[in-house]
């Protein structure tokens, strides 16, 4: 039996752990023509030393990813004081279907316990519906007053999950 382990990526795996998102990403067409998105997907070193980059392994490979952004980080984007927040969340497609995107999800739930906060807060895509039915059976809602769209035609859903 293969056992996968959560723990924070080490610096020998930023390029991989990039190109997995990346690829997880563009595999449900989720990088919008034209964005620059790609590149941020892929520099994991910058997320890893400006928010805590997690990774999903088994025995021999990574399979999935998270980035938690820690207060202050240039990664967050909807958190408010006392909340957590995670994004950039990624499953190699050869691992869907395992259960790693609710496990990720769930580690930055516990690791939001850890940290004291109240409530853990993310954004997705109006059109990552794999994505939010995930967080709607681990108890997340909506928060549409902080939906919001970074750029034009890409509209974002907030949701939260209260501690």
């Amino acid at each position: 039996m293969v056992t996968t382990t959560i723990r924070l990526a080490r610096p020998d795996e930023y390029d991989e752990v990039g190109e997995l998102t990346a690829g997880a990403y563009a595999s449900d067409g989720f990088i919008p023509e034209g964005s620059d998105y790609g590149l941020t997907l892929r520099n994991a070193a910058d997320r890893a030393a400006k928010a805590e980059l997690w990774v999903a392994v088994d025995d021999t490979e990574l399979l999935g990813t998270v980035t938690f952004c820690t207060p202050g980080s240039v990664y967050g984007e909807i958190a408010e004081t006392g909340e957590g927040e995670f994004r950039m969340l990624g499953v190699s497609p050869k691992a869907r279907g395992l259960g790693l995107g609710t496990a990720l999800s769930l580690h930055c739930v516990e690791r939001s316990r850890e940290l004291g906060y109240h409530r853990v807060v993310l954004s997705s895509a109006t059109y990552m519906t794999g994505a939010h039915r995930i967080y709607e059976r681990l108890g997340f809602t909506r928060l549409p007053e902080r939906d919001w769209s970074p750029r034009l035609g890409v509209d974002l859903y907030a949701f939260a999950l209260d501690l």
